[in-house]
């Protein structure tokens, strides 16, 4: 019985089959790997492709995307290659190219087959599947972290509120009967003296509580119309003398015809008093702290930059949560950036932080415009 013999033909288009199972099969194992990023599937892939063209021995080949590019070790540029476009979200990301390092006879498309159009296709929409993929687990473990922190402020701002209910009382009484105490007669110099250090002290327990109360939304803003540059302004005049006694350059780059906001101005002042004192405490000598205001279609911006140490992405993650500070002893209470967090929440506003050990910290906080008639009734 005569044995089928496959054409020549039919042999080549059987190995470019296999080759092209071989190549996808091996682009599959590694988007599976544990604890790879992408930069490295994306090389480990780069690495792949040659072996699956007609010529792999003069075949290299690059991926680029974005800034970034994963090529093998001998790719040269020229010669006769083949490109396919990497789109993710409906968005050209980058592309793929295979290049032969010497000239091939012509064929479907140049040198390369049909089928290795085919291929390189596939290859860009797996590519394309495995960005989506990794973009759509990093925004659920970043919507995780929000939430986790959103209910950690959630709850720290309940108990911080019960707790500034429960010490308002016996303070005040504290603080009234020194002030009692102050005014009897005969009383001698040094106890006269220690009657004062109580009262400074519940006046400063009082500040504590007012703030544990602002961070907590405890006490609705008092909304007007009001602009944010004679806010700043007014707020710098207090800290300009500080500034200049520490050799801190002060800078203002304010924008003109700012337009106004609903808000409360004494809490938008507090806002940026702490702000600033939290960029002259992390700073050790001479520096630059640069308050700015922008806009945009819908919002009010105020920026505040300082050169001072910066932060580590760790730091970062708590500094609104209440009491934390990296500050020494008796330098702050770590409640000036937690209670500046929810005066802007309450102001339906939204504040960010970039910062880098070394190299200083931004603040953005960006505060709605609304309408005028937004604080109508608004106590």
């Amino acid at each position: 019985m005569a044995k089928s013999q496959l054409s020549y033909s039919e042999k080549l288009a059987l190995r470019e089959r296999v080759k092209e199972l071989t190549c996808l099969y091996g682009i599959a194992q590694i988007a599976g790997r544990l604890g790879i990023s992408l930069e490295e599937v994306l090389q480990s892939i780069v690495e792949l492709l040659p072996s699956a063209w007609q010529y792999p021995e003069i075949a290299s080949a690059r991926i680029a995307l974005g800034n970034a590019v994963y090529q093998t070790t001998r790719f040269r540029e020229g010669g006769q290659k083949q490109t396919a476009d990497i789109v993710v979200g409906g968005q050209p990301r980058g592309t793929i190219e295979i290049v032969y390092a010497e000239q091939k006879p012509q064929l479907d498309e140049g040198p390369f087959l049909k089928e290795e159009r085919n291929l390189i296709d596939e290859v860009s929409r797996q590519i394309s599947l495995i960005i989506e993929r990794r973009q759509t687990e990093e925004d659920k473990l970043n919507l995780y972290a929000q939430l986790r922190h959103a209910d950690r402020l959630a709850t720290i701002g309940m108990l911080a509120a019960g707790v500034a209910h429960e010490l308002n009382e016996p303070l005040a009484n504290i603080l009234g009967f020194a002030q009692l105490a102050k005014k009897c007669p005969g009383i001698p110099t040094r106890a006269a003296k220690d009657i004062e250090k109580i009262e400074a002290a519940s006046l400063q327990a009082r500040e504590i509580i007012q703030k544990l109360l602002v961070f907590a939304r405890q006490r609705p803003p008092k909304k007007a119309r009001v602009n944010l540059n004679q806010v700043v302004q007014d707020s710098l005049y207090l800290l300009e003398a500080r500034c200049a006694k520490e050799g801190i350059e002060l800078g203002q780059v304010l924008c003109p015809d700012l337009p106004e906001i609903t808000a409360d101005s004494a809490q938008l002042s507090q806002v940026v008093v702490n702000l600033v004192v939290n960029a002259l405490q992390s700073m050790y000598g001479a520096g630059r702290i640069t308050i700015r205001t922008r806009s945009s279609e819908q919002s009010v911006h105020l920026i505040v930059e300082d050169t001072g140490a910066g932060m580590s992405k760790e730091v970062i993650e708590k500094i609104f949560v209440p009491f934390f500070t990296t500050k020494d002893v008796g330098q702050g209470t770590g409640l000036g950036l937690p209670v500046a967090h929810g005066i802007i929440t309450a102001h339906d506003g939204s504040i960010e932080v970039e910062s880098k050990v070394g190299s200083g910290t931004r603040f953005e906080i960006r505060l709605p415009i609304g309408e005028p008639e937004d604080a109508e009734g608004t106590t």
